[in-house]
């Protein structure tokens, strides 16, 4: 099977260093991942092998997240693997989707344009199962609705730095 890879694409109307600090200080973070629920960073250090750890709280139950961030290039380009975890942030097969990939490789790029930034965010499984593969490869149509409403919020805190 070919790796599937989920590709989305956003204009913003602001410079590249400012749409950056949306995505590296964890104040910023906490008001837009996760549109919906409530987001909780325990941890969070935008540098090569620096962690950002998430938990999304969804009434009783929550969900958590390690991000392992492999390359950081200020207000251009930003990689980690993202997994989800248990209580004590190991590894663990998704909660809600027991077939989704263990890790995934997710990567931002900010490039400048006329009228201000592009972010494009590509997400693609790393050492993922046939299974595994096939349910990301299905979820791709749907994946722009949560990174898509995050992004909204993005727009509207970058219009408020502005």
């Amino acid at each position: 099977m070919t790796l599937p890879k989920f590709v989305m694409t956003r204009e913003f109307d602001a410079p590249p260093a400012l749409v950056w600090r949306t995505l590296t200080e964890a104040d910023l973070v906490q008001r837009w991942y996760g549109p919906g629920v409530e987001t909780v960073i325990h941890d969070f250090d935008a540098k090569p092998g620096g962690l950002w750890l998430n938990e999304m709280v969804m009434g009783e139950n929550s969900m958590r997240q390690r991000m392992e961030f492999t390359e950081v290039t200020p207000s251009s380009k930003l990689v980690m693997l993202m997994s989800n975890t248990d209580a004590n942030w190991n590894t663990i097969p998704s909660p809600m989707m027991p077939d989704w990939p263990r890790v995934l490789l997710t990567t931002i790029a900010l490039e400048a344009v006329a009228d201000g930034t592009q972010l494009t965010l590509t997400w693609e499984p790393r050492e993922a199962t046939e299974v595994e593969l096939a349910t990301f490869a299905k979820a791709i149509p749907d994946l722009d609705k949560g990174w898509g409403a995050g992004m909204d919020v993005v727009a509207e805190i970058v219009a408020e730095l502005s």
